[in-house]
């Protein structure tokens, strides 16, 4: 019995050891756990406080450090102003034909804050523009994809788009975020390739221009060439504005107010476009004719240097640079071994030939070298100065001053530029100095960009750049437009109308006046270079020598005109294979100079055969029509 009791206190006592171990085990477990708890929820809050701080540094940041910039973009996606682009000014001739207007226009350009975003959407929208402009999509998403996304300028697409593109645009312009249509206005130019070489064109600006045209836009047009580019100030309008509410994508919502654009001043010109017509088509024939590949003619009025026609052959169609010219037709132009975007009436260069020799004879005569009554064998032809022969292109018989310019007597000029016998010949300084006073080897200032001086060497010249001293051949070259001696159509148009007003060199103008947008103008007054260095008697002296070229010279075929007119043939030599320019110098009437001029066919023989049947046609047209002409 004993033994039982003891065997139950015995289990009892070890299961009262078990469960006192077992609740000394969980309260360690809960001491020993209690610290990692503590920590964990410590890092719950650090985090949260960590991220308050960052939320609360951004917040502070955003509102006064960016809240300036984040203001004006909500603003600009609010109200926005659209630029209203203003009509540029109509170019008139002296008759009142437009020869330079306005065409309507549509552009497709791209607003770069209102593009997408996502580089998949742009070229989503890169994928169906392509098909609808007919461009490449790749191109597209480049010009997207580079375009700065804060921007709110435009940027040109594609110029002059049709109207069938324009429509598919509209309609779909949901799709095509940041694309918009802006209406504008092309050059639409009249006889294109009669008047280029003097309008010229204009065309999108470039990267470069807009560098030194900052108020402009890169969808803006600006002259390129011609009365565009140099008259550009004056036919630019003053673009308008209209303040408008948009939506995100740019749409606009609601008109807020307008400022109406002002047109650009229209200029009226001394270009007797009718004229300038007649000039292309005879010289046109007339290269036919020869087959000559070139031609240029300048007409000015003497009383007061306004030009009244100015024409390049071959020439090209501006209309082809207003409209964007294709890389073809570019192309082909630039290819061109005839060069028909060179205006070769103010930049081409060519020696003279003899119509040089009224300025020869005026130097010679105001330096008394001779008188108007010194008579100068002619030779037979030939003078001979050592080993050396210098030719006549024919022999003449004696001649004087007069009769020797009327004659185009090469014997004669030689002994005045480089003496012979007891003449003392002028040397190429003074030859130089009194062509200078002509305005050859200089720029006349005629108002349109890229003439080109031309040329008249001296003997510091020759021996610094040739290493060569000056000889008497040199002299005697120079003497009859040979040699060194170059000068432009335009420089001798200009010296041919100095020689009918008896000694007036004036700056070309193309420009007759200004026809501001209100209402009032601004004459262009002439611009005198030159006088009163030649004396009247010597001028009288030359006049009278270019004269006698059409009643017994030269020019004989002129004498049935229906004018009195004045003149100097010229056949300059050029190249190794003896070819020959086509010179011929004119004014008229003779007694009360209106017209003076100048034609060059290069490569088209001698003077009389090419340049004097179109100035026959020119004049004799222009004197039948002289009522309707002014």
């Amino acid at each position: 019995m004993f033994q039982k009791f003891f065997n139950q206190r015995r289990i009892r006592k070890g299961t009262e050891i078990e469960d006192s171990i077992m609740t000394i085990t969980q309260k360690e477990e809960a001491i020993i756990e209690s610290p990692f708890k503590r920590q964990g929820l410590s890092l719950a809050w650090l985090a949260i406080v960590v991220i308050i701080l960052i939320l609360a540094g951004r917040v502070i940041y955003l509102n006064f450090y960016q809240g300036k910039y984040y203001s004006e973009i909500s603003k600009g996606n609010r109200v926005r102003s659209v630029v209203i682009k203003a009509p540029r000014g109509t170019i008139y001739d002296k008759l009142g034909n437009v020869l330079a207007g306005n065409a309507p226009s549509i552009d497709a350009i791209v607003i770069p804050a209102d593009l997408p975003k996502d580089d998949s959407a742009k070229k989503e929208i890169a994928e169906k523009l392509s098909g609808i402009l007919d461009m490449n999509s790749g191109n597209i998403e480049i010009m997207l994809s580079s375009q700065d996304p804060k921007s709110l300028n435009p940027v040109l697409l594609k110029e002059n788009i049709s109207r069938d593109q324009a429509l598919i645009v509209a309609e779909r312009e949901a799709e095509f975020s940041g694309i918009k249509l802006e209406k504008t206005a092309i050059r639409s130019y009249d006889s294109g390739p009669i008047f280029s070489g003097v309008i010229g064109y204009d065309g999108k600006i470039t990267r470069e221009e807009l560098n030194d045209n900052s108020d402009y836009l890169m969808t803006d047009y600006i002259g390129k060439s011609g009365l565009e580019k140099n008259y550009e100030k004056e036919l630019r309008g003053i673009y308008g504005a209209t303040q408008a509410e948009v939506d995100s994508l740019g749409n606009v919502k609601r008109t807020l107010g307008v400022i109406n654009p002002t047109a650009g001043n229209d200029l009226v010109l001394n270009i007797n476009g009718e004229l300038q017509k007649k000039f292309f088509d005879s010289l046109s024939e007339v290269l036919q004719k020869t087959g000559a590949q070139t031609g240029a003619a300048v007409a000015i009025d003497p009383r007061n240097g306004g030009v009244l026609a100015l024409v390049n052959l071959p020439s090209y169609d501006n209309n082809l640079f207003a409209k964007g010219i294709s890389n073809e037709d570019y192309k082909n132009l630039i290819s061109d071994a005839n060069l028909p975007l060179f205006n070769r009436s103010i930049a081409g260069i060519y020696p003279p030939g003899s119509t040089i020799k009224p300025a020869i004879a005026a130097a010679a005569l105001s330096e008394k070298t001779i008188t108007p009554e010194t008579i100068i064998d002619g030779l037979g032809g030939v003078i001979n100065i050592g080993s050396f022969s210098f030719r006549d292109w024919k022999a003449h018989a004696p001649s004087d001053v007069r009769r020797a310019i009327s004659e185009s007597n090469d014997i004669f000029f030689y002994t005045l530029g480089g003496g012979y016998g007891n003449i003392s010949g002028l040397g190429m300084s003074r030859m130089k100095k009194y062509e200078n006073l002509f305005g050859f080897g200089n720029l006349t200032g005629i108002d349109i960009p890229g003439e080109t001086p031309g040329f008249i060497p001296s003997e510091e010249w020759k021996l610094n750049n040739l290493g060569e001293r000056w000889y008497i051949g040199d002299s005697y070259h120079c003497a009859i437009g040979q040699g060194f001696v170059t000068a432009t159509p335009l420089q001798l148009a200009n010296f041919s109308a100095t020689l009918a007003n008896g000694g007036t060199v004036y700056s070309p103008r193309i420009v007759n006046r200004i026809r501001k947008n209100d209402g009032t103008e601004k004459i262009v007054d002439p611009e005198i270079l030159n006088n009163n260095f030649i004396s009247a008697d010597v001028m009288n002296v030359v006049r009278e020598g270019m004269r006698m070229t059409i009643e017994s010279g030269t020019a004989q075929t002129l004498k049935t005109l229906p004018v009195a007119v004045a003149g100097k043939t010229g056949t300059a030599q050029f190249g190794t294979e003896g070819k020959t320019h086509s010179w011929f110098i004119a004014f008229a009437p003779y007694e009360n100079p209106e017209i003076a001029l100048a034609v060059i066919v290069p490569g088209g023989g001698e003077g009389n055969s090419a340049a004097l049947p179109v100035t026959k046609e020119v004049l004799s047209w222009y004197f039948e029509n002289k009522k309707s002409q002014n």
